[in-house]
């Protein structure tokens, strides 16, 4: 089969000559996820340390001394600076996701999986090259928020998941869709969990400048392997134009069109609980980083590395967990008891002042991720097999907007409550994570029938 990339309406073919041999998706996946997880934490630690030296804050973060520096008022603003330029970092790139992404994942229900692939690739590869540029010729931190904008314009991440999780939708059986889901998510767990240990060692050793040279390396790799090497999932692609309503529309249908009775209620309901439970999950990593950087915990960057290691840890042993459960459990009960383990991490992390109960937390988190794969594989069940893409950048687009209000809420509320509750944002997420877990219940309470047969397509 021949993948057909028309990124303007144009008839344009990759050869079945230029695809070397037709590879899985989730290689791209951990490849990608690697590169940003090896970015993440070491662009928060630069931008505390930038605005540290234009402060000429000078303070240790040792144990020994950081603990006296609680109530140091330049320190609180090194906090509030890195918070906050986290957040347009993250407003930049959400914002202008929030459009092309949704547009781009439609789009690959047509021309294939394999271009929205490359586009997101090229995204996430000019946004490092953008970042190297600041960290190498110290440009200003407001080069940041232009990287993260233009990989949003071209995909970003999410773009490449949702291509990603509809490719494995195009080849998956109900029976087997929500381990699937899992196992994709467990490649973004082990790519974050290797590129977390290997960031903070790195870091103390050679400092900020080589990761970033490692993550563009390593994006290249990645956008080769999706141009010609990743096997095409969509069995017909067509040639469609890329600038058109259509696209959006076919969103919309999925929520507005009558289909099945409570099909679409319950499409509108589980997208409200994946919401909830990513904004949660991505409002927390946002801020555990600089949490972990100041008092008490005050820790480095080899700790750091640890803690951005123990963050990813559970996409691996969710996986696990996932398939172990499933013998004796239906995958309802199995998202509540991950919901139950999330609920209590956030609340250790609430109230952790030493490095022992901070772990404890992410220890409590090891079953935390088994609940999106179950959502996402509900709700591929509940559209046909031609509704896929459309379904997966819906899914996009709230992941977007969870991460937007993520970032909004407790990048904000963080240097807000820094005098009255630091860990205070982590109750909060605690408490959120009642909806999803309330909303799973009621919907199993009433499942749709019938729920559209799904069959695998040859690959």
């Amino acid at each position: 089969m021949e993948g057909r990339v028309s990124p303007v309406g144009s008839s344009h073919r990759i050869p079945a000559a230029a695809v070397l041999f037709r590879g899985p998706v989730e290689p791209v996946v951990f490849l990608a996820n690697f590169a940003l997880v090896l970015q993440g934490p070491l662009t928060t630690q630069y931008l505390w340390h930038r605005f540290s030296t234009e402060l000429g804050y000078n303070g240790t973060r040792h144990r020994g001394n950081c603990g006296n520096q609680s109530a140091d008022p330049i320190m609180q603003e090194v906090e509030t600076l890195t918070s906050h330029w986290t957040l347009y970092m993250n407003l930049g790139g959400f914002l202008v996701g929030l459009f092309w992404s949704t547009l781009l994942g439609a789009w690959s229900d047509r021309v294939g999986r394999r271009p929205l692939l490359v586009l997101s690739s090229l995204g996430l590869l000019l946004q490092v090259v953008v970042y190297i540029f600041v960290v190498q010729l110290q440009l200003h931190v407001g080069f940041f928020v232009l990287g993260r904008v233009l990989c949003a314009l071209l995909g970003d991440f999410n773009g490449l998941l949702a291509a990603s999780f509809a490719s494995v939708a195009d080849v998956s059986s109900n029976h087997s869709r929500t381990f699937r889901m899992a196992l994709l998510e467990a490649c973004i767990g082990v790519a974050g969990t290797l590129a977390s240990l290997l960031g903070g060692h790195w870091l103390r050793a050679q400092g900020y400048a080589n990761p970033f040279w490692l993550a563009l390396a390593l994006l290249i790799v990645m956008t080769l392997y999706a141009a010609f090497c990743f096997g095409e999932t969509v069995k017909e692609p067509k040639s469609t134009r890329l600038f058109t309503l259509q696209h959006h529309r076919a969103i919309v249908k999925l929520y507005a069109v009558p289909a099945p009775e409570k099909s679409r209620k319950h499409i509108a309901l589980y997208s409200l609980a994946i919401f909830v439970v990513i904004t949660v999950h991505f409002g927390a990593q946002d801020i555990l980083t600089l949490y972990e950087l100041s008092t008490p915990l005050c820790w480095d960057s080899k700790l750091i590395g640890y803690g951005s290691a123990a963050q990813h840890l559970p996409y691996l042993t969710s996986l696990v967990g996932l398939k172990l459960l499933q013998y004796c459990l239906a995958d309802t009960w199995v998202a509540e008891i991950g919901l139950s383990f999330n609920i209590l991490g956030m609340v250790v992390f609430a109230f952790a002042a030493t490095t022992p109960l901070m772990f404890t937390g992410y220890g409590l988190l090891l079953l935390s991720l088994v609940t999106t794969p179950v959502i996402r594989a509900k709700l591929s069940k509940l559209v046909s097999q031609s509704e896929q893409g459309a379904l997966f950048s819906a899914v996009a687009c709230v992941n977007s907007l969870a991460m937007l209000m993520a970032s909004g809420i407790f990048n904000s509320l963080y240097p807000a409550t820094l005098n009255f509750m630091k860990g205070f944002p982590f109750l909060l997420g605690a408490g959120l994570l009642f909806i999803p877990a309330i909303l799973i219940g009621v919907l199993e309470k009433a499942s749709p029938h019938p729920e559209f047969q799904q069959f695998p397509q040859s690959s």
